[in-house]
């Protein structure tokens, strides 16, 4: 570890930055952990875990400028789902930005997708157009790339018995072999990651623990909770008019474009990254 030790956390109150504050800190970093709100339940959860706990709105530098101060790292993460497409290239080059003229020595970079241009699908394809402003700003970087988080299947802002098990399985098909990941993964393989900057700067690292079709998904939930998961029928159309239709296209996609995907290489950075069985039955249980 770098004798400062201090790596910044952008959406930290999130389920991808909250698991790499997590880990951090439980490795022994210094986490300063910003989120637009302090006063959340999250944040004082934090806070109350060891977390410098910072207000800091990705969609404005300056605010980002002093919370960069001394960091020996920066984890950068946003979400399309509440910035809207066009502000999550905003926020990621503002991020990139105010790394880079703090000085900080390590971004890791939270992707998604296949990592290929010209899919369609705009939280996809801006990933890559934030990965390369990064890259234009000289920032030693790691870019982690997970497909399908396993908390679709559950965690209710995902709205699971009308994607994950009812429209998913429509547009993707219950037969495609999918990547699966837990977002508490993500957190342990971007600690993996700081602490090792020599094997990690300038690569890019696709990330899976499972590689399951929906069918096998409903199966292992089966197994885990001895009922089937709820689907909840809802025509497209008005699923657009909630959520966009950018997961409609992500879904289609897939369906149209077969997704190579090793567990092996998560698993040599984290051997207990969890699969889909495991994580169901200590959602369950635990």
């Amino acid at each position: 570890m770098d004798d400062t030790g201090l790596i910044v956390v952008t959406g930290a109150t999130g389920r991808q930055g909250g698991a790499v504050a997590r880990h951090l800190l439980a490795d022994g970093w210094r986490v300063r952990a910003l989120t637009r709100d302090p006063a959340s339940a999250a944040a004082a959860a934090l806070s109350s875990s060891g977390a410098e706990v910072v207000r800091a709105d990705m969609d404005d530098i300056a605010t980002l400028r002093p919370a960069m101060a001394g960091a020996q790292g920066v984890f950068s993460v946003q979400n399309p789902m509440i910035s809207g497409l066009d502000g999550e290239v905003r926020q990621g080059r503002a991020v990139g930005d105010a790394a880079a003229e703090a000085g900080v020595r390590h971004v890791v970079y939270a992707s998604a997708g296949p990592g290929v241009p010209g899919t369609g699908v705009g939280q996809w394809d801006n990933k890559l157009v934030v990965r390369e402003h990064l890259e234009s700003l000289g920032l030693p970087l790691t870019v982690l790339r997970p497909m399908a988080f396993m908390e679709l299947m559950t965690d209710k802002d995902f709205y699971p018995p009308v994607s994950m098990w009812h429209l998913m399985p429509k547009l993707v098909g219950v037969d495609r072999p999918l990547p699966w990941l837990c977002a508490d993964d993500v957190g342990a393989v971007a600690a993996k990651v700081f602490a090792e900057p020599g094997r990690f700067v300038g690569v890019e690292v696709p990330l899976c623990a499972d590689v399951r079709t929906i069918d096998e998904c409903r199966a292992l939930w089966r197994k885990a909770t001895g009922r089937a998961p709820r689907g909840f029928p809802m025509p497209i159309w008005l699923f657009h008019r909630f959520v966009g239709d950018d997961l409609t296209k992500m879904w289609r996609w897939l369906h149209a474009n077969p997704v190579v995907a090793d567990p092996s290489t998560t698993r040599a950075i984290v051997p207990s990254a969890k699969t889909v069985e495991q994580w169901l039955v200590q959602r369950t249980y635990s």
